[in-house]
């Protein structure tokens, strides 16, 4: 069993270190941290720390209001636990599910915190309507009035939620993008972290644009040369092509011939004459030009891959199956 925290906070003034020793004190081994807010059901890394639960693990909050800011949400996240057999306790309510008595204060807690939201929108709403009949506009009067001032400090606030939700998975996106930028497209970048199972950080699939936008920012800040940000050529001459099968050979687990072909159309990728299909004698002359120019150590090329038989099996197979 492993307890697993998750710790939120709705502004970037505001710190999640309080809820974080709360629930390093409470064990949990692994902590998800996010700003945003509660009211927000797509919140990326209450996701990830819902994934992350297996069977016998817990969920721990330090409160209840830090999960789900409804009762139809937070029965929502309980469901979705029960379901892969996993429980959810609150360190500061009487709640743990994997008792009756825990799942009944759940369900009260739960519909007493919604009640007082509702009063509270109800008493937001009535004042609102007094300051009106008053003369009183809400809102930020900076904004309002298009005060440079405020206008920039809202920009600069959103500027630096971005680069923080960038940095966040900049550790999984950046190799694929150092190996493949800029010989591969946005787009065909976007599918290898699709393969591997990397998100955006609103946890969405990422996409050519997307990818791009993230890697500016990350490129602006230091974190990566700028040239992968260069234009990919439309079209891949010879040499192009041995860079590519290079790079194949440098990251593939197990770069034989045949699954260098497999990847390469896999990409995509034409062949030197503009076929679609690689065959691997085409990688083989591939290999063997990027050896000569040094992108590659002077070493044996990967031999082909036997071809598989079909038909009738082996005359010692059969042999066997008779003697059987």
């Amino acid at each position: 069993m492993a307890f697993i925290g998750y710790a939120r906070v709705s502004t970037d003034e505001q710190t999640t270190d309080p809820q974080l020793d709360a629930l390093e004190a409470a064990g949990c081994s692994t902590i998800h941290r996010e700003h945003g807010s509660g009211g927000d059901r797509a919140r990326p890394e209450l996701k990830r720390a819902i994934e992350r639960c297996r069977k016998g693990d817990v969920l721990v909050v330090v409160r209840i209001d830090r999960l789900a800011r409804s009762l139809a949400h937070l029965l929502e996240i309980i469901e979705a636990l029960d379901s892969k057999g996993a429980g959810f306790r609150s360190l500061g309510d009487p709640i743990d599910t994997t008792s009756p008595q825990g799942r009944f204060t759940l369900q009260i807690l739960g519909a007493v915190a919604e009640f007082e939201r509702a009063l509270i929108r109800e008493r937001t709403k009535a004042g609102l309507t007094a300051a009106r009949e008053r003369g009183r506009i809400g809102g930020n009067p900076g904004l309002r009035f298009r005060s440079a001032s405020a206008v920039r400090a809202v920009t600069d606030a959103r500027e630096a939620r971005r680069d923080a939700d960038v940095l966040r998975v900049a550790d999984a996106i950046l190799p694929h993008v150092r190996a493949m930028r800029p010989a591969y497209p946005w787009e065909t970048v976007a599918r290898s972290l699709a393969k591997s199972g990397s998100r955006r950080p609103d946890g969405g699939p990422w996409t050519g644009p997307a990818l791009a936008r993230a890697v500016r920012r990350l490129a602006r800040d230091g974190f990566v040369d700028e040239a992968v940000l260069e234009r990919t050529p439309r079209r891949r001459d010879s040499d192009d092509l041995v860079t590519l099968v290079a790079m194949a050979v440098n990251t593939l687990e197990n770069p034989t011939l045949a699954n260098i072909a497999r990847h390469l159309e896999g990409i995509h990728c034409r062949t030197p004459r503009g076929e679609a299909r690689w065959s691997v004698s085409s990688v083989q002359n591939l290999l063997g030009q990027a050896v000569a120019q040094g992108l590659l150590e002077d070493r044996p090329l990967p031999k082909p891959e036997a071809p598989r038989r079909r038909g009738r099996p082996p005359k010692s197979l059969k042999a066997r199956t008779t003697q059987s």
